[in-house]
């Protein structure tokens, strides 16, 4: 979906800023925002280039660089790092050859801290995209990797 159709679902007022930028960025396979694309929301919007690229700057959930296709956020929480969250991290550094922060050369997985989950009950989980795992193992770990391997060679 381009920028212009998604522009097209709103209202032109600035309360909406949020809402576009989050589905243009969602409806993006490398799930970020370009230059190009903020000046057409400022536009469309009648704000200033430089307010939308604030929004942007300013909440960690928006990206300027491209990210996998899949993005993998650990939760980094209390429950979750007390229930073993440095051995999921672990078994995900080592099964994508990533540090948080990075995309893999395939551009499939990039990995990310994120804040709480709203699972604190089944810790230690990660989300990708927007599904929660929970209660982790590595075992299931490498199952939910060779998941995703698997739906892009589907």
């Amino acid at each position: 979906m381009s920028v212009q159709e998604v522009l097209s679902k709103f209202p032109a007022q600035e309360d909406y800023l949020l809402e576009i930028l989050l589905e243009v960025q969602k409806e993006k396979v490398h799930h970020d925002l370009t230059e190009e694309e903020m000046k057409a929301i400022a536009t469309y919007l009648n704000v200033s280039e430089s307010k939308v690229s604030s929004v942007v700057s300013f909440y960690s959930l928006f990206s300027m660089a491209p990210k996998g296709e899949y993005v993998i956020q650990v939760c980094h929480d209390v429950p979750c790092y007390v229930n073993k969250q440095p051995h999921i991290l672990d078994t995900l550094k080592t099964l994508l050859q990533l540090e948080i922060g990075e995309t893999s050369d395939d551009q499939m997985f990039s990995l990310e801290y994120t804040s709480c989950l709203g699972a604190c009950d089944k810790a230690p989980a990660i989300r990708i995209g927007e599904k929660t795992y929970t209660h982790l193992t590595p075992d299931k770990v490498k199952a939910i990797l060779a998941e995703y391997r698997g739906k892009r060679h589907a």
